[in-house]
């Protein structure tokens, strides 16, 4: 097992620029799965998720070829169906949640899906319903085989069909989407995430002759086509990454620039760290974030305490609260942060507080942070991560601590964050990975 030991206290300064974004790879990459024919994609961070779901599909056949250092293609003509339904291919998906978005393209394709309950982060039930709902309303036949813990989903027919999503899933969503585009007829998808990763997915499978409008917007309208063709695409910046970036930036920076950040795709992001009085410059399409030797959380109008909450898109992105959460704890005010969408994402705070942190966790969904205003540091400490975005949360409060912290697990940042210990000494940070036995 790996860990990360952190001197805190460096100044960063300089500039980064953030991966592609994890979300769509997992998810464009799967796409490839509809074709026989090259699909080429850019930007593919190299992270252990993507990495690992890149190798199951090579596993089921699909060829890849690295064009360059962060490109590749992919050629999904020779699918090996009869792993589907060994006990390797089983092991493997339980381990990588990920994998959970083959099962739309193999759908749509071959009319036939096996997949396991899928792995990846502990943060609470993150049930797969809104998928096997939409499958159903396309015709399809499921049915969990409860000694394999497995999934098996057959179809003989795709017919499109309206539906209107129990919740706003953004890998339901994706999933929904890619075994429709070649179903018969007409769906209509309500309640349809809008993420502008799912929007990508759609640009993708559009480029490669899908037919869908409504991109952008909670209602998606998909034309079935008999047949998709090759296509190039480029994924965007790592919205969860620029946000790590900022908070960083803001503890700890010295001036640091955040390179080609796609503004437009951030959505409330930079609004949500200006109101923890977070100072951003936006220059064309990068982001400078100045010294900032005292913040100052806003209140709102009528002079109530700062809420900031999660919601599906364009709402804030869950994935940022555990940051936002760590840069208040260094703010002059109070916030309530509310993390509606996973009820376990926020016991991580325990272990802030264990750093001096001034947090009251409420409730599994709600805490209370009281900055310190630079005036009482935190701590350093040993912990754990206990998943990707928890993890980097971490890691920010390690570097800005007195004295030198250990976080274990690091797999879990992994998981997410491609060579971050590399790209942040190269700020100035120290964060040195060591093998623990």
């Amino acid at each position: 097992m790996e860990s990360f030991i952190i001197e805190g206290g460096h100044r960063l300064s300089g500039t980064i620029a953030p991966q592609g974004a994890k979300n769509e790879a997992l998810e464009v990459i799967c796409a490839t799965l509809l074709t026989t024919e090259e699909v080429i994609i850019r930007n593919i961070p190299n992270i252990l998720d993507v990495n690992n779901l890149i190798k199951l599909l090579q596993d089921i056949g699909v060829k890849v070829k690295k064009l360059g250092a962060n490109d590749f293609s992919l050629q999904a003509d020779e699918v090996k169906l009869d792993y589907l339904e060994s006990i390797d291919f089983v092991k493997k998906c339980s381990s990588l949640r990920g994998s959970v978005l083959m099962i739309g393209p193999l759908l749509g394709r071959f009319g036939k899906a096996t997949i396991a309950k899928p792995g990846g982060d502990k943060i609470g039930r993150r049930r797969l319903d809104t998928h096997f709902l939409g499958f159903k309303n396309l015709g399809a036949r499921f049915v969990r085989i409860e000694d394999r813990d497995v999934y098996e989903i057959q179809a003989d027919k795709l017919v499109g069909d309206y539906m209107l999503l129990d919740e706003a899933s953004v890998t339901g969503t994706a999933n929904i989407i890619m075994s429709a585009v070649m179903a018969e007829g007409t769906t209509t998808i309500y309640n349809a995430a809008c993420e502008p990763y799912i929007q990508q997915l759609c640009h993708l499978l559009n480029a490669m002759g899908a037919k869908i409008t409504g991109i952008a917007s909670n209602l998606i309208t998909i034309e079935g086509v008999t047949s998709l063709h090759g296509a190039e695409h480029r994924i965007l910046p790592d919205m969860i990454e620029v946000g790590s970036f900022i908070g960083m930036a803001a503890m700890v920076g010295d001036g640091v620039r955040i390179k080609d950040v796609s503004i437009p795709n951030l959505g409330l992001i930079l609004d949500t760290f200006r109101r923890l009085g977070v100072q951003i410059i936006e220059d064309e399409d990068d982001l400078i974030i100045p010294r900032q030797d005292h913040y100052v959380i806003d209140s709102f109008i009528d002079g109530t305490i700062m809420t900031i909450s999660d919601a599906p898109w364009p709402g804030l992105t869950p994935d940022l609260i555990s940051v936002l959460l760590v840069v208040a704890t260094q703010a002059q005010g109070s916030v309530l942060f509310h993390q509606k969408m996973f009820e376990s994402r926020l016991f991580f705070v325990d272990k802030l507080i264990d750093m001096g942190a001034q947090i009251i966790l409420c409730d599994p969904h709600r805490a209370v942070v009281v900055g310190h205003d630079h005036a009482k540091k935190l701590r350093a400490g040993r912990m754990s991560s206990p998943d990707i975005r928890a993890g980097i949360a971490l890691l920010i409060a390690a570097l800005t601590a007195e004295g030198t912290s250990r976080i274990d697990n690091i797999a879990q940042i992994d998981r997410g964050y491609e060579n971050i210990e590399g790209r942040l000494n190269a700020l100035g940070a120290k964060v040195q990975r060591v093998e623990i036995c």
